[in-house]
């Protein structure tokens, strides 16, 4: 299990992916470009010490992680989706793709996406925070797959 990160914008929320990520044993992709410079101190700061249990693969484009996931279904968490995330029959290799806080991700990432699955909210609400998202899909996920750390 994975998480990626389409363009990501604010820092905070990357260092939250990562503590997560690091606190639940699974890598990041980060696809550029970001709307900060990775050596932001905020990244560090929401990160904290965490930063340094978790892996963090950065790709310089969709297309290039793409390529480097190879086989692996690439499972798109989208507002535009019509699926519950806990309705969804997660793989243990799955690679969970959030969007970028602002937009999301165009149609042609959609599409690309072997997977489009959503969070189920309120309707009178836009949307969860990034690393709310990310949290929820990640804890929903690894149940599923036998995947959650042991306590």
């Amino acid at each position: 299990m994975r998480i990626a990160l389409f363009e990501p914008e604010i820092a905070g929320n990357v260092g939250a992916v990562l503590r997560l990520a690091a606190c639940m044993g699974v890598a990041v992709h980060l696809i550029e470009p970001m709307g900060f410079v990775w050596e932001d101190r905020r990244v560090r700061r929401a990160a904290m010490d965490y930063i340094d249990y978790v892996e963090v693969i950065r790709h310089r484009d969709f297309a290039a992680l793409r390529q480097a996931l190879g086989p692996h279904r690439l499972v798109l968490f989208t507002t535009k989706a019509t699926q519950s995330a806990y309705a969804f029959e997660f793989a243990s290799e799955d690679v969970l793709l959030f969007g970028k806080e602002s937009a999301g991700v165009p149609a042609v990432v959609a599409a690309s996406c072997d997977a489009r699955i959503r969070l189920p909210m309120r309707a009178e609400v836009r949307s969860l925070n990034l690393a709310t998202s990310a949290a929820l899909a990640l804890g929903e996920a690894l149940r599923q797959t036998g995947g959650l750390p042991p306590l």
